[in-house]
């Protein structure tokens, strides 16, 4: 659907956007910036990935601890279904109780129900201040207490990222002149008026202290967009390490409660170890989604089949602490063998909803495991 790229109206007024799902949303972001708005979801792969995929997989990103994912967004789909039929899930009002929320139906629904042809996204003013504290900790489980302490306290990030010491190194051999401390590093962002966010800043600065190694404030905003986009490489980028190696993206879009975080570090740090597999953690740690990044050489059965063992291992530590083995990445087929013990019995109803939209099983066949 990548051809279909039309930002058809900018809706101000009534804060919306009409939008094709090739849309790229680092696109859609810049035509609205002269407005003073901004549809927030903002994954790492905005520049490149499209609003279509995005709401398919109810992707988010790094600021989704404040303002959401896709759910939170979009107001009305044009779909194609299965037979033919164009039908329109929702409307263009703010809020609705009519009859079922087929809108949110589809999202996250990964093609397997019908095909997206036009989107109707709700937007919000840009914050007109961001500051970004920076804390190292000597473990990521401690950072991942500093999180929840943080949190407890009442305050809400705009955005809240850990990067582990892996990830640091991977992160400076790309650039070596990046500025970031020592350890396992969480990123706290925090927007909204210069008053809020000087008293958000320095407040977090008062509770992560007595648990941090170090800890400060960005000393500007160009050193706090540089963060940011290096933040956004890391997926990217973790062939620096080992040229030889390569990431397999599995095992990698873990989520779990917020309290849970730091045993779901403990669990992956300990079957990294015990495979002898390295990896990064890193990722929205402030909703509770850590991604881990596996590398291994593809060429070697024998790491291919550790690394398999390994991902397996995280999916159901993941689900044993109460969690999701995707948080934003989507289920596809990878994953689909885990469904039935997240989600127990709802699977039938799952099935019996894609039975009625697609009885001849053209949509996506066998992603989500249906």
């Amino acid at each position: 659907m990548s051809g279909m790229s039309r930002i058809i109206e900018i809706d101000i007024d009534n804060l919306q956007v009409t939008v094709e799902p090739g849309v790229v949303p680092d696109r859609l972001n810049e035509a609205l910036k002269p407005y003073g708005f901004f549809f927030p979801p903002d994954p790492g792969s905005s520049a490149f990935c499209t609003l279509g995929g995005l709401i398919s997989n109810n992707g988010s990103g790094m600021r989704c601890v404040k303002y959401g994912t896709c759910r939170n967004y979009v107001l009305d789909l044009e779909v194609v279904l299965a037979d033919g039929r164009i039908i329109n899930t929702g409307s263009r009002m703010l809020k609705s109780s009519a009859g079922y929320d087929l809108t949110r139906l589809l999202i996250g629904a990964e093609g397997t129900l019908g095909v997206i042809t036009k989107i109707v996204l709700k937007i919000v003013p840009l914050p007109k201040y961001r500051r970004l504290v920076i804390a190292s900790f000597e473990k990521a489980e401690i950072a991942g207490k500093a999180v929840i302490k943080t949190f407890s306290s009442g305050i809400i990030p705009s955005a809240c990222e850990i990067l582990d010491r892996t990830t640091i190194k991977v992160l400076r051999r790309c650039d070596p002149v990046l500025v970031l401390p020592e350890g396992d590093v969480i990123l706290f962002e925090v927007d909204g008026t210069a008053s809020h966010v000087e008293e958000s800043a320095q407040r977090i600065l008062e509770v992560c202290s007595p648990l941090a190694s170090s800890i400060r404030i960005a000393s500007n905003q160009m050193e706090m967009y540089e963060i940011w986009a290096a933040r956004r490489l890391v997926g990217a980028a973790v062939s620096r390490l080992d040229p030889v190696k390569s990431r397999v993206y599995i095992g990698e879009d873990a989520g779990v409660p917020m309290k849970q975080i730091p045993n779901l570090i403990k669990r992956v740090q300990e079957i990294s170890e015990e495979f002898d597999i390295p990896a990064m953690k890193y990722g929205h740690i402030g909703d509770g989604n850590l991604h881990v990044a596996m590398f291994i050489d593809i060429t070697d059965k024998s790491q291919r089949k550790r690394l398999m063992e390994a991902a397996d291992r995280i999916h159901k530590a993941a689900i044993d602490l109460g969690g999701t083995v995707s948080c934003e990445h989507g289920i596809g087929k990878a994953k689909a063998q885990y469904m039935e013990d997240q989600c127990g019995p709802a699977m039938e109803t799952m099935r019996a909803i894609k039975a009625a939209l697609d009885p001849k099983r053209i949509l996506n066949p066998g992603k989500l495991g249906l």
